[in-house]
């Protein structure tokens, strides 16, 4: 990680390298909450850690900023573990290999987790250094955003004093995100009854294809692999197979890029060609936007446990017939997605197989409809139905201080107007919003492109950008 020491602003990058070297997948947050409460207290900052592994960490105003509003900075510790199929990355024991490419950071077969790391890098530069100008600080790093915002959910707002809050989890440098989506989780477990069947054991893979974001990307159309396995499997039923199992995509927010089945089939000899063509079709249709690859291997002959009729005809009418991609787009606010979902989990397990898939939407009650259409399409059959993990949407404030000093900032440093949008990605604004009486906030970041994919990239003259853009608003803020 030689190549990140030269890099602008130094100290950010040095913080970044630092937690990239830390295992801070969802859900394993305990290493990286250390991480920041070393540093606080190697700095004398005042911090708390709650049951949830957030961190708060507090830094007073600078000389003759006493009586300026606080401000809370906000990011999150969690990243999303994605990697190609050859690295042997664990990510629960090893830190993300970075790369210097072409004016971008990047990992060695692996996300990034530039999405949310860059913004805890910049606030702890911004914490340590004493020279800056800023009214009081509260840092704000929760944890498992990616998950459904849960240590945000978790968070003790009383803790903070701010009502003015900058979160940088944003990945345009030239916008300022004023609204954002709510969103769920809706899982549904199919009870598998088995059988016993004779036959060549068949596996089929579908491949290649690009994945992404299941927010900021759902409206470039992109390919989900466990809809088109379903595609695959509703296409060749007329033959004589078994599935003994299916699984593609291990992120609820991740768009799967890849999807693998193992089947059964009693007659290989009958089975080859029909289902190629079924996979050359699917490809075709695909291969405007992305790189599908499907490929069948024959493996050993035997007795296998596949699922029975009644099974595989759930499974088959599930990913054929569930609503997936874009439901809406808003009639407000112009090519602004407001209700999508993603099946982004289809896992195989002992006695069932899961459908997880994470909803969205900037409309509470346009989300809450889609939960109960999903509801209802499930009670066709047998199965079990959880919904959890709901956050609230961030509503446009008209009247935001914040947004005004950010345009008037950005233009003063760039000589161009900046742009502020909504999106369909949920933000764990929606949460504080929700939370803190008369709340003011918006979003920004350096540019990261591919998030959540095995390509991610954060442009580093972007952070660059983003970082002094921040370091002047504070000084403005007196």
């Amino acid at each position: 990680m030689d190549c990140i020491n030269a890099l602008k602003p130094e100290r950010v990058f040095h913080y970044f390298k630092e937690m990239s070297r830390i295992p801070r997948g969802s859900g394993d947050m305990v290493k990286i909450a250390d991480f920041c409460v070393a540093f606080a207290k190697e700095r004398g900052l005042s911090y708390v850690r709650d049951n949830a592994d957030n961190v708060v960490i507090y830094k007073p105003a600078s000389d003759g900023y006493e009586n300026s509003d606080t401000i809370i900075l906000q990011g999150h510790l969690d990243m999303v573990c994605q990697k190609t199929e050859e690295s042997n990355k664990d990510f629960l024991k090893d830190g993300i290999d970075l790369i210097v490419d072409d004016g971008f950071l990047k990992a060695d077969g692996t996300t990034l987790g530039g999405d949310n790391g860059i913004a805890v890098a910049m606030v702890m530069a911004i914490l340590e250094d004493n020279s800056l100008s800023h009214p009081a600080i509260e840092a704000v790093f929760t944890t498992d955003e990616e998950i459904g915002m849960i240590g945000a959910l978790q968070l003790d707002m009383g803790l903070l004093k701010g009502k003015k809050m900058i979160n940088l989890d944003s990945e345009e440098d030239d916008t300022a995100t004023v609204s954002c989506a709510g969103g769920s989780d809706f899982n549904v477990s199919i009870p598998v009854k088995k059988v016993k069947m004779t036959g060549k054991k068949v596996t089929v893979t579908l491949k290649g294809l690009l994945g992404g974001h299941s927010g900021v990307e759902i409206h470039k159309g992109r390919a989900n692999a466990d809809i088109l396995a379903g595609r695959f499997l509703n296409a060749i039923k007329g033959l004589d197979f078994g599935i003994i199992s299916i699984n593609g995509g291990d992120k609820s927010n991740a768009i799967p890029n890849s999807c693998c089945i193992e089947l059964c089939v009693k007659e290989p000899e009958n089975f080859e060609k029909p289902a190629y063509e079924v996979l050359r079709e699917i490809e075709k249709e695909i291969s405007d936007r992305e790189k599908l690859i499907g490929k069948i291997i024959f493996e050993n002959d035997g007795e296998y446990d596949v699922f029975d009729n009644e099974t595989a005809k759930n499974l088959i009418f599930s990913l054929v017939c569930i609503p997936d991609g874009v439901m809406a787009m808003s009639a407000d606010i112009p090519e602004l997605v407001e209700t999508s979902l993603n099946l982004g989990i289809l896992k195989t397990e002992e006695d069932k197989i899961i459908l997880h898939s994470a909803l969205r939407s900037n409309k509470m009650s346009s989300l809450y409809y889609l939960e109960e259409r999903l509801k209802v399409f499930f009670s066709a059959f047998d199965c079990e139905i959880k919904t959890y993990g709901h956050y609230p949407a961030w509503e446009y404030n008209s009247n935001s201080c914040l947004q005004d000093l950010y345009t008037e900032t950005y233009k003063e440093i760039f000589k161009k107007e900046p742009k502020v949008a909504a999106i369909h990605a949920g933000l764990e604004c929606g949460v504080f919003a929700g939370a803190i009486k008369d709340f003011d906030c918006i979003a920004i970041g350096p540019n990261i492109f591919d998030v959540h994919t095995v390509n991610e990239k954060l442009d580093i003259k972007s952070t660059e950008n983003v970082y002094n853009l921040l370091v002047e608003m504070l000084r403005k803020m007196l």
